[in-house]
């Protein structure tokens, strides 16, 4: 004779698995009205500041000669659009400081992720070249934008070259301290189990260091930007560097926003697409809350 807790089961844990789906609707509906209430927020934030700025140059409380208006950079970036900029055309400009930013990043992060987990997982060149690098990560590193353009020229060298060296100690020093937090635990089994050290930094380490390495991805984008348009203002025949110095020289505000403005485009849409790729690569990774 069946127990009475045995003909229970089936209606119970069907009522389990029914507050279990309510659960989870209405935690995904909070999650949406949360995510509504974030856009709207920040759409809000936005106008509110954009609106103060355009009043407070209409009314003269600010002087828009020189600090412009919204309504002044909107029309800015339309006339480069359909006019071309004094270098000429304005989508040749991005591409061409695009074109700088991403050489040094992969330059640069190449650099620093090989020269991180080198000196990282070797402690005789970390102990000799440690001292050579904290020389060289003290020296303010945009300074040697007018070095490189004096020995690279105004081309687009000297502008990769400063690209390469703002981000190559970012990426280095995550690399290096991601390679030293690796589990220990982990590398002493892989060792017992008969990994060479190859192995062993190619299965263990390395995979181990990738979140430290992404996450300086992020960063070290926005300074490769940040050398490329610098070199760009220092000396150069293209680039949004050089759109910037025009501007300022000609004493037009709104040129100078409108530039700014195009340059946060360029980064958050790159950052959008370095955020897809560490989801990509760390699928196995819990997603944060």
């Amino acid at each position: 004779m069946p127990s009475p807790n045995m003909s229970a089961s089936p209606s119970s844990a069907s009522l389990d698995g029914h507050a279990l789906a309510q659960i989870e609707r209405l935690a995904q509906r909070r999650i949406r009205q949360r995510h509504a209430l974030v856009i709207g927020l920040r759409v809000l934030v936005l106008v509110v500041v954009l609106g103060g700025w355009e009043l407070a140059g209409r009314h003269k409380w600010i002087d828009p000669f020189f600090f412009s208006m919204p309504s002044l950079i909107y029309l800015q970036i339309v006339d480069w659009f359909q006019n071309g900029t004094s270098q000429g055309p304005l989508l040749l400009q991005v591409w061409v400081t695009l074109e700088e930013t991403v050489l040094g990043f992969l330059i640069g992060a190449a650099g620093g992720v090989v020269c991180g987990v080198l000196l990282g997982r070797n402690k005789l060149l970390s102990d000799v070249f440690s001292i050579y690098i904290k020389v060289a990560n003290s020296i303010p590193r945009v300074v040697l934008g007018s070095v490189f353009v004096i020995a690279l020229g105004l081309g687009m060298a000297s502008k990769v070259a400063l690209a390469v060296v703002m981000v190559f100690f970012v990426v280095f020093g995550n690399a290096f301290q991601g390679v030293r937090e690796a589990d220990r635990y982990m590398i002493a089994n892989a060792q017992i189990l008969g990994a060479s050290r190859r192995q062993v930094t190619t299965s263990v380490v390395i995979p181990s260091a990738l979140s430290w390495i992404l996450a300086s991805l992020h960063v070290s984008f926005g300074f490769a930007l940040v050398g490329a348009v610098v070199g760009e203002f220092l000396g150069s025949k293209q680039g949004i560097g050089l759109l910037i110095s025009t501007a300022q020289g000609a004493f037009n505000a709104s040129g100078v926003f409108a530039a700014m403005i195009v340059l946060a485009v360029v980064a958050l849409s790159t950052d959008y697409l370095l955020s897809a790729l560490e989801k990509r690569l760390l699928r196995w990774r819990p997603a944060a809350f």
